[in-house]
């Protein structure tokens, strides 16, 4: 995903924020991985968020953890970073500017806990900034084969992994179903006409019997550096 993309999401939506109406039935591998996160930050000194975009969700876990500091390639979603670390006061919680592309500003064995929600798993590949003995964890919903052969290829063990499809996000009307997905990574604004025949497709693509949904396709790897 270009930088740009997500420098313009911060600059239309303030973030990845999104006030579509929605519901989830079933297991939901987010809510999951949420739940797990919470309670593994306990056991962690120094937390890395790879990837922490507009840092809510690097903010709201900031509450189960003693220190996180958060990295993200885009400026623009690091100035909304910085504004809710200001508005929560959240003083264990640190953001800087980084990509997966090139070296990290971090050194060698600075954290003993790397966690990605839906980021970069590019972030495999700096495994010299995870200290021996320290875990990795994350989810997403793309590049599964890729990420198993970054675990190998880059040493880690211990490896699991989850998936996570029986959940369905079901929408009331088209109009809420285009709110999310002009939130979604890598989407234009579905709420624009300009995308109208567009949106009209993923809406008839989209409704069974009656109803609008998508389908909530998630997977959770763990690993450790030996």
């Amino acid at each position: 995903m270009s930088v740009e993309w997500y420098d313009m999401i911060a600059k239309r939506n303030g973030g990845y924020k999104s006030d579509a109406v929605f519901t989830i039935e079933g297991l939901s591998g987010e809510a999951v991985f949420e739940d797990r996160l919470k309670s593994m930050l306990l056991h962690f000194e120094t937390v890395l968020d790879a990837g922490c975009g507009d840092g809510e969700f690097t903010v709201k876990m900031a509450r189960y953890a003693t220190r996180i500091i958060g990295f993200d390639n885009s400026v623009e979603l690091l100035k909304i970073a910085d504004a809710l670390k200001s508005q929560y006061q959240a003083e264990n919680v640190q953001f800087a500017y980084g990509t997966t592309r090139s070296e990290l500003p971090f050194e060698d064995g600075h954290f003993d806990f790397v966690y990605t929600r839906r980021g970069p798993t590019s972030i495999l590949n700096h495994s010299r900034i995870l200290r021996s003995g320290g875990t990795i964890f994350g989810i997403h919903s793309a590049e599964k084969n890729k990420v198993l052969e970054r675990l190998e290829q880059n040493g880690f063990v211990d490896v699991e992994i989850e998936e996570f499809n029986d959940a369905m996000i079901v929408f009331p009307d088209a109009g809420e179903f285009a709110k999310y997905l002009s939130a979604s990574h890598g989407n234009p604004d579905y709420t624009s006409e300009a995308h109208r025949k567009e949106l009209d497709r993923l809406v008839s693509e989209h409704s069974q019997e009656g109803r609008l949904t998508l389908k909530e396709w998630r997977y959770i790897w763990k690993a450790k550096k030996p």
